[in-house]
């Protein structure tokens, strides 16, 4: 293989700090699968590579890769993919049409508020379905917790782009004392149709601001710092619960306290004659400060 650029960036950073690491390759056409598989095994983390779209319906193609499989979609890997795009000098726009193999995805790149490019991307609507009686127990007792230590709010999957599993903790302490098992994980989120669990606590329903905890199925990793899908998810979960007001207002999620990673993700929800029709997910970027080629 010839010599590969790859830029390593910290996505959804909170106060310049934290985010999720993503190495992201912007040239990315002569790869086969093999290659793009060896780099996120390489790094240990969701990567992202840009590629030529397949069609004069995009401007490009995105795929995502973690150590042991390839993703449909990834959100903090498209964030960190156009991030780099826009610092490289490579985008002529400010709204990017992508493809991706779970549907189209617009990503809208602000150049002029800051330095720092802004980026925020599209997700469809949310759907969330509560969990039967004996999912919810399978949950539990993956988890090791009991119905006591939840708000009462039914447990729920939910999907944007992929389908995370919702736990409501009754308190942040609670959510960050859980510890779980990698293999017990993934076996409960096959049974329950889940590509992860995502707990999550109010840490102030004033100010819409929550915090999570992702628990992949199967990554290779047994914690995600931030993961925007899930947290895309979570803002669906949190207007059928009635947690937030149905209006377009920031949802902040904080994730990545228990890895010493805090990690800030914003979702906007939209709406159409009051029916929520998809949001806008975004965050800040940073080149890591183990940035390598």
């Amino acid at each position: 293989m010839t010599k590969t650029e790859i830029k390593l960036v910290n996505v959804f950073t909170h106060q310049g700090q934290g985010g999720n690491p993503c190495p992201i390759v912007i040239d990315a056409a002569g790869l086969q699968d093999s290659q793009m598989q060896e780099i996120a095994a390489r790094y240990g983390h969701e990567s992202g590579f840009v590629r030529l779209p397949s069609g004069p319906d995009a401007d490009f193609t995105f795929r995502f890769w973690v150590p042991r499989h390839e993703m449909e979609m990834c959100g903090h890997a498209t964030i960190g993919a156009l991030w780099c795009l826009a610092t490289a000098g490579r985008l002529n726009a400010e709204q990017m049409r992508i493809e991706t193999r779970s549907g189209p995805v617009t990503g809208y790149v602000d150049r002029r508020s800051s330095p720092n490019p802004a980026v925020e991307i599209s997700q469809p609507v949310g759907k969330v379905v509560s969990l039967t009686r004996s999912q919810e127990e399978d949950v539990l007792d993956t988890l090791r917790i009991s119905r006591k230590d939840l708000l009462d709010l039914p447990i729920q999957n939910a999907v944007t782009s992929r389908v995370k599993t919702l736990i409501p903790m009754k308190s942040v302490e609670n959510l960050q004392a859980l510890v779980t098992d990698m293999v017990r994980t993934e076996q409960c989120c096959e049974r329950i149709a889940s590509t992860g669990l995502y707990p999550y606590a109010v840490a102030s329903q004033a100010e819409r601001r929550f915090e999570a905890r992702q628990f992949p199925k199967s990554s290779g990793y047994p914690e995600d710092a931030a993961t925007g899908i899930a947290a895309a998810a979570l803002a669906f979960g949190l207007l059928e619960n009635d947690l937030v007001a149905r209006d377009s207002g920031r949802i902040t999620v904080l994730q990545g306290r228990a890895m010493n990673a805090l990690s800030e993700i914003r979702v906007r929800v939209g709406f159409a004659d009051g029916r929520p029709v998809g949001c806008l997910l975004g965050g800040e970027v940073m080149l890591s400060p183990d940035e390598a080629h």
